[in-house]
């Protein structure tokens, strides 16, 4: 029994180490499927190990072995068996069950967000290195040496630790590594790094991550942690040195040809504001999609984070019900307990839902709320009660968000429940409005110049603006001026709420300056003033922009 207590452990783990191997290869972006095969693995493997057990202990001590020790100690060992399997497979349930209630929004709402996230890192990582060709070399190179090496060591030569280290080259790309205990993506190969970032997107296991860049060559070998946007920045310079052809503005397809295959390098090209085949990469589009890839890589680790602490807490509270369950059904099937024991647990039961009601109903909702609607993630940009706020923290029972001075708000997730939410960074690209009045004398020939004008820098803004704005005129006012409305549409939602008014103010200024060259302005009616009675002028003083007149 001792060699089975210990070989059946390690026979179950084979098992299901075999069946999760297999699942992999078949199942691999199945999303759903792999999210609980990796949640429910640890579980099943316990319950095999004791159903081996048991079967082992029945065949083991059989009903000859149970006559000669007359009946007095096998029966309730094996009930141990049997309450300790019934234990592991309740268990099993209850995992299964919070499985599903977070799979909601744990699998579907992150498992995108995710994959985008590792193209980009690989795109990054790709960028910073030396092109297809290069690497090619470079392993050709290491092949060759390495048969150098096999044929001396085979000789007899014995080859210093130190030469051995310095003896391959190193790629400078660009990384990123975790901060505790969790997967770098780093692989030179683009088949290995895309099918580990699969593997590891599954795991769930990518949190609080640090990106790394590798000095060019002839430069320090030493790492620079991208930790801040103006690091961001930096990295996009030596990328966009490293892949733009020398002296050229814009990166064109065939320069990221010489380090991608042809549907990653078309996939990439749509990664970015002005990217087209035509017109290229510039250097500000390029630092603008590395900041943006570095803030949405630090939201996606917080979000992460966040929520495996409110599954972790939501765990927590099952494990104390269920554990109450079990020791109910252990005593049920040891026969220990008796009718009036049940009869007390019910009385105090109730009295505990006398109690905790409507502590209990709270949870529940916040649980709803949290799991099933989730509405938010942290770092998503949300306006509640006519309030704009960035999500800062999930919990069960509360929500914590950030105003726009840093002003922490607290919510409790019920009342959450009850409000409506509007969630900026879920939403599509958003629109935007500018209205302004002109006097109602303008001639229509500068009005129509206006218009075309300002229809004229919107379109050649293709990486801000889509094109074809709506330019309308919406009202008369006061019967002297009129009124104006410019209808525009984002390439982009209104989670950066600061890109938003830079855009928005940079075509404000443009329209500024076609008002003054086309001199339209806007008058007051005018007024008549009539004069009655002036006081007598004891002073001589007059006004600094007046002059004297010798009458």
């Amino acid at each position: 029994m001792i060699l089975v207590l210990i070989s059946g452990r390690l026979v179950s783990g084979w098992g299901v180490r075999i069946v999760v191997f297999f699942i992999e290869r078949n199942f691999l972006l199945r999303k759903r499927v792999l999210y609980f095969v990796y949640g429910l693995r640890n579980a099943v493997q316990n319950c095999v190990w004791l159903a081996l057990v048991l079967i082992a202990w029945q065949c083991i001590f059989d009903k000859k072995v149970e006559r000669v020790t007359k009946g007095k100690i096998l029966p309730y060992v094996t009930k141990i068996w049997v309450c300790l399997l019934v234990g592991t497979l309740i268990w099993l349930l209850k995992t299964l069950l919070v499985k599903v209630l977070a799979s909601s929004f744990h699998v579907s709402t992150f498992f995108d967000r995710i994959q985008e996230s590792l193209f980009n890192q690989y795109v990054i990582e790709t960028l910073s290195g030396p092109p297809l060709v290069e690497i090619q070399r470079e392993q050709e190179e290491e092949e060759r040496v390495m048969v150098e090496v096999e044929k001396l060591q085979k000789a007899g030569a014995t080859i210093p630790a130190d030469l051995k280290n310095n003896m391959f080259p190193k790629s400078g790309r660009v990384i990123a590594t975790p901060r505790k205990s969790t997967v770098s993506t780093g692989a030179k190969s683009p088949m290995f790094s895309k099918v580990m970032s699969k593997k590891e997107e599954q795991n769930g296991v990518l949190s609080t991550l640090d990106e790394k860049i590798q000095g060019s060559a002839g430069e320090d070998e030493a790492m620079v942690q991208i930790t801040s946007e103006n690091q961001a920045k930096a990295a996009a310079k030596k990328i966009f040195n490293n892949v733009a052809k020398p002296g050229s503005k814009y990166i064109y397809q065939e320069d990221l040809m010489r380090f991608m295959r042809e549907d990653e390098v078309l996939k990439t090209m749509r990664l970015f504001e002005d990217g087209s085949e035509q017109k290229g990469i510039s250097k500000r589009a390029l630092k603008n999609w590395v900041v943006n890839a570095f803030r949405e890589r630090r939201a996606l680790a917080l979000s992460l984070n966040d929520t495996k602490t409110a599954v972790n807490k939501l765990h927590q509270m099952l494990n104390v019900l269920v554990g109450v369950l079990i020791i109910v059904i252990w005593l049920l099937i040891l026969k220990v307990a008796t009718t009036h024991f049940f009869i007390f647990l019910s009385s105090q039961l109730l009295l505990v839902v006398f109690m905790f009601g409507n502590t209990c109903k709270t949870t529940f909702e916040a649980i709803i709320f949290l799991f099933v609607m989730h509405p938010f993630d942290v770092g998503d940009r949300v306006e509640v009660d006519g309030v704009q706020m960035v999500v800062e923290e999930m919990n069960i029972l509360t929500t914590v968000f950030l105003k726009f001075d840093n002003h922490k708000i607290y919510y409790p997730n019920s009342v959450l429940s009850t409000k409506p939410i509007h969630n900026y960074y879920r939403s599509p690209d958003m629109g935007d409005a500018i209205d302004f009045c002109v006097h109602i004398s303008t001639p229509i020939e500068k009005i129509a110049t206006m218009k075309e004008r300002i229809t004229k820098y919107v379109d050649n803004r293709s990486d801000h603006w889509y094109p074809a704005p709506a330019i309308v005129m919406r009202d008369v006012e006061d019967m002297n001026r009129l009124k104006f409305s410019v209808w525009l549409s984002h390439k982009m939602n209104h989670q950066d709420m600061g890109e938003r008014w830079a855009r928005r103010a940079l075509l404000v200024e443009e329209m500024v300056k076609i008002f003054r060259e086309l001199d339209i302005e806007y008058r007051m009616l005018p007024l008549d003033v009539n004069v009655r009675n002036m006081p007598p002028i004891s002073s001589s003083r007059l006004p600094s922009n007046w002059t004297a007149s010798a009458a």
